[in-house]
């Protein structure tokens, strides 16, 4: 199982229909198979997830954010991990937004 406990993410590349950039800092904290996180920066006031980490390291967690424009949004997400050659993460998502437009895309995000 990968240990995600105090590992910092910064976005490298998001569908156009996100809203988290390289200006946002995930912080995630783990506690056996569950982890947590909170997240930050550029479109993001705060943000906050919650979710399971799986044996083969990936995670399945809900996130709730509140944009710099007051806006409340949250979703879910699957997260895979890769190993960088310098030891780091890469994690590959694909989310969905929750509430009436149920929009889907990608993202990647990688330990800084």
């Amino acid at each position: 199982m990968v240990n995600y406990q105090g590992k910092k993410f910064t976005v490298v590349e998001n569908s156009g229909n996100g809203e988290v950039s390289e200006k946002t800092v995930f912080h995630y904290f783990q506690d056996g198979d569950v982890i947590s996180g909170t997240y930050e920066g550029g479109e993001i006031e705060r943000g906050t997830l919650i979710g399971v980490v799986h044996k083969d390291g990936s995670i399945d967690f809900r996130y709730n954010h509140v944009s710099v424009h007051k806006k409340i949004r949250s979703g879910t997400c699957h997260s895979t991990p890769e190993f960088l050659p310098d030891g780091k993460l890469r994690m590959h998502e694909k989310w969905q937004w929750n509430g009436l437009e149920r929009d889907s895309g990608t993202s990647i995000v990688e330990e800084i």
